[in-house]
Order: structure tokens, then C-alpha cells, then sequence
């Protein structure tokens, strides 16, 4: 039996021993069960005992909060999963890095940081790119972040509009049994792009902007034949435009402009007889200098910690083919 090992990692305040441990010890809790090692607190820190492999992993995981803690950052459950995930991948350290990073500032004085080494990738990806693909399941922050870095490049008078545009693809639900005029039909559509707009402007700004045309949100099909120059342009859930709808969009593009292409190819909701262009488009395009595509997986969910297990399991079954 291997011997016994201890390892005291030490707090120098009540906070930062409240941000470890967690609500109700949830998050030595779960850093014991991952690691096999047990974790105890004691009357200045932490002491963990175990076998040398499982210490290792424990004490590194909590070293690596307690930096994050000492630096102004947040510890969470996801935040504990998500460094358990990266040392078992042999990435810890880049992943701590990754979520000191601070991406923009909301409407309300809130930081938004990357909370994952791919979000951090993708960041990357945005700023040195004109063309981004950002493509990933749900709740990895694919839509948020590119929002952020369009409204920084409309402060910074780096673009002088924004352009955000959805296919109106049905998702079950029929557009013709909707109230209202069409405006009225596809804004539902559109929602999560409002939402995160109000996150970062607020709704005043936002409306003065929208008056002035600085802003528009708009389907897909109001794109086709317009040049789009000196924008921000982000096409959302793109994983429901076909090849050629794809192409109509990416033949937009103008002079000082910059698209950021998001969708999560396990969710499309065209009709069986026509095939998503994203996937393809990507692999098609990603070669040529200043196209970039950031693959995200469940590594990077960064919603309720049950969001990430349901998309690990979408993810086993599709590769046994099942659906």
C-alpha cells in the first residue's frame, strides 16, 4: 500500500477560506471525490491526506484557487470541476491563467472574465482574426463574448455599427401562428441577442443607438445584397444556415468589417432534406489567413454544472451513434 501522504496549504484570511470550501464544504467535497484524497479543514487552512498521486492532484487544484482567489477572482462549483477537468488533462496552469482574464465590463460594473482555456482561445481568436468561427454546445459563452468584444470595438470607435443576425429557423413552433407583423414573428428569435446587448449597454443605450441605426438586429435574409463596412458583424446560431446561405452571408463582408459565426452543430432545426453549411464552411475556410475556428466542448460549458453533464452525455451517445 502506498504510504500516506500530508499536505497543509494555509489561508491568510476567513474569505478566502469561506471561497475554498464553499457553500456547505461543496467544493473540497467535490475535489475529494474527484482526487480520492480526503480534505479537513484545520485551524489555519487546509489539511489534505491521501496517496501521493491523489495529494498531488488535490493540493494543486486548491493552490491554483487560492491563487485565483488572491488575485480577485471567484471560486464556484464550475470553477473546481473545471480545474479538476484541466489537471486530469495536464493543462491546469494555462486554465488558471485563463480565468484571470478579463474580456469587458457590464452595464452594471460587473467583469466578465474567461472561465475556460477554450473562452480564452476563442478571445484570442477575435482579437488577431476577421473571421471567426465559434462553434460549441450550449453555455459555452460563444454568443456573450463575441457580444463583448463587439460593443469594446464600438467604444473604441474600432467599427462605428453592430450587426447581429439569426436565421429564422423554426424550432418546432411554426412562425405563421405567431402574433404580429414579421418584426413582431422573428423577435423571439432574436432574444438572446437583446439580452446580451442590455447586459452591456443597458436598455437606454441601447434604444438611442438602435434610433440611429448603430445597432440593428436583424434575420439573416435582410442581409442578402448589402455590403457591410467598417462592423461588427455576428451571425448567431449558425448551425441552421445552409451552404449557400453561409456563402450569401460571408460575401457580405466589407471593408474594415469583422464577423464573429457562432453555432453548436448538435442542435440544428432545418428541415431533414437540407444540411447546416457551418461545419463545412469552417473546415473549408479555417486554412486561409485571417479566418480562425475555436472548437468549444463541454470543457467549456460555463452554465448550471447539470448543463455540462447533459452535454458530456449528448456527446458519448452521438459517438456510440446514438440519437
Amino acid at each position: 500500500m502506498e504510504n500516506q501522504q500530508v499536505v497543509n496549504i494555509e489561508f491568510y484570511t476567513e474569505e478566502e477560506a469561506m471561497q475554498i470550501f464553499g457553500e456547505f464544504d461543496e467544493n473540497v467535497r467535490k475535489i475529494a471525490q474527484v482526487s480520492g484524497a480526503n480534505l479537513r479543514q484545520i485551524s489555519d487552512g487546509v489539511e489534505i491526506t491521501g496517496s501521493g498521486e491523489a495529494v498531488k492532484m488535490a493540493s494543486d487544484t486548491v493552490s491554483r484557487l487560492l491563487s485565483l482567489v488572491r488575485t480577485g477572482g471567484t471560486v464556484d462549483e464550475n470553477t473546481v470541476s473545471y480545474l479538476l477537468d484541466s489537471w486530469i488533462e495536464g493543462d491546469q496552469q494555462d486554465a488558471v491563467d485563463s480565468l484571470s482574464d478579463v474580456v469587458a465590463i457590464t452595464f452594471r460594473g460587473k467583469p466578465v472574465k474567461c472561465k475556460s482555456l477554450g473562452q480564452k482561445q476563442y478571445i484570442k481568436a477575435i482579437d488577431d482574426n476577421t473571421v471567426i468561427f465559434g462553434i460549441g454546445p450550449a453555455g459555452t459563452g460563444k454568443t456573450y463574448l463575441a457580444m463583448a468584444k463587439a460593443v469594446i470595438a464600438l467604444k473604441n470607435k474600432q467599427v462605428s455599427r453592430i450587426i447581429l443576425t439569426r436565421p429564422a429557423v423554426e424550432a418546432g413552433e411554426k412562425l405563421g401562428f405567431l402574433p404580429g407583423d414579421l418584426q413582431n414573428k422573428v423577435d423571439p428569435y432574436l432574444r438572446p441577442l437583446y439580452d446580451a446587448l442590455y447586459d452591456f449597454m443597458g436598455t437606454e443605450s441601447y434604444s438611442r443607438l438602435a434610433e440611429k441605426g448603430v445597432i440593428e438586429v436583424a434575420p439573416l435574409a435582410y442581409m442578402r445584397g448589402r455590403t457591410l463596412n467598417d462592423s461588427f458583424i455576428i451571425l448567431d446560431e449558425a448551425q441552421n444556415c445552409t451552404f449557400e446561405q453561409m456563402k450569401m452571408f460571408l460575401t457580405r463582408l466589407g471593408e474594415g468589417s469583422k464577423t464573429v459565426i457562432t453555432g453548436d452543430i448538435t442542435q440544428i432545426d432545418l428541415p431533414d432534406e437540407k444540411k447546416s453549411g457551418l461545419a463545412a464552411v469552417a473546415d473549408m475556410l479555417q486554412s486561409i489567413d485571417g479566418v480562425a475556428a475555436v472548437r468549444l466542448t463541454h470543457r467549456d460549458v460555463v452554465r448550471h454544472k447539470l448543463v455540462k453533464e447533459i452535454v458530456k452525455a449528448f456527446e458519448k451517445a452521438e459517438k456510440k451513434g446514438k440519437r
